[in-house]
């Protein structure tokens, strides 16, 4: 049966993974599966203290909600994968804070996000905001264009704004600088591709408020800027031109590491099983 799938360690980071999954999967209506991944047999029992107590707060907080649970012996980023093939959505801490620190440390969770078979959606420690835009970052690739389905879909389930940003700079067109007038119209051109890219899923979604954003500057720094005030930004696993494979993206990499807000990071052809809704409620 899908399910949304958390993995938790014990930490204050996991714990608010644990949250945003829970409230994904009620408005989903799938079941919540909440993993622990042990690999030092003398912390048998504090894991499953852990698994436990953070299971049983999540049926509080959703009494409708079926949640399971389980402790796994192996290493947090091949348990956390190998569960990633049955379940609907992936979530994880950005880092370990106690507990089983290893868990879900920095590194893990880009392994995770590197490595998955659905989409994994990193939640960093603070409250997630629940209003602001959902922003997707694109820039012409099969993983831009599966990020922006997904993208559509999480804003029309949340009844949130949507962002579709695409970041230039000189380097990607030219040799040698442009004038301010050619940026403009380099703006003007990103901003009419955008527009075509979006026309069949603007149909698909009426009730979404598009916003179409050319702007000048590193990926980056642009998606996190953007992102400031965001209930979710949604990137590519891997972008224009790169080897969609094992590895994470630069781009992905790096809002994963500096955006504050959630972040679903999205590898090409998965919304054929994976599209619907995503946001906390």
């Amino acid at each position: 049966m899908p399910a949304v799938v958390v993995g938790v360690d014990g930490s204050d980071s996991s714990a608010q993974a644990a949250e945003w999954a829970a409230a994904e999967a009620d408005r989903r209506h799938v079941p919540l599966h909440v993993v622990l991944a042990n690999d030092d047999p003398a912390r048998a029992e504090h894991a499953e203290d852990a698994v436990g107590r953070t299971a049983a707060k999540c049926r509080t907080d959703h009494p409708g909600l079926e949640v399971t649970a389980e402790v796994l012996t192996g290493r947090p980023v091949e348990v956390l994968v190998d569960r990633s093939s049955a379940a609907d959505l992936l979530v994880v801490g950005a880092r370990g804070l106690g507990g089983f620190t290893r868990a879900l440390l920095g590194g893990v969770s880009l392994g995770v996000a590197s490595r998955a078979s659905c989409p994994v959606v990193v939640v960093r420690r603070g409250a997630p905001t629940d209003a602001g835009p959902v922003v997707v970052g694109v820039d012409g690739s099969p993983c831009a264009r599966s990020a922006l389905e997904f993208a559509f879909s999480a804003a029309a389930q949340l009844g949130a704004d949507l962002v579709v940003l695409q970041a230039w700079h000189e380097e990607n067109l030219l040799y040698t600088p442009l004038s301010p007038n050619f940026r403009d119209e380099v703006d003007d051109t990103v901003r009419r591709i955008l527009s075509r890219e979006t026309a069949d899923l603007r149909q698909a979604h009426p009730d979404v408020v598009v916003h179409e954003v050319a702007q000048r500057g590193h990926p980056v720094a642009a998606l996190t800027d953007a992102a400031r005030d965001a209930r979710l930004l949604v990137v590519g696993h891997r972008g224009g031109g790169g080897f969609d494979g094992l590895f994470l993206g630069s781009v992905a990499a790096g809002v994963l590491n500096h955006a504050q807000c959630p972040v679903a990071v999205i590898r090409n052809a998965q919304l054929t099983r994976h599209g619907e809704g995503t946001g906390p409620g």
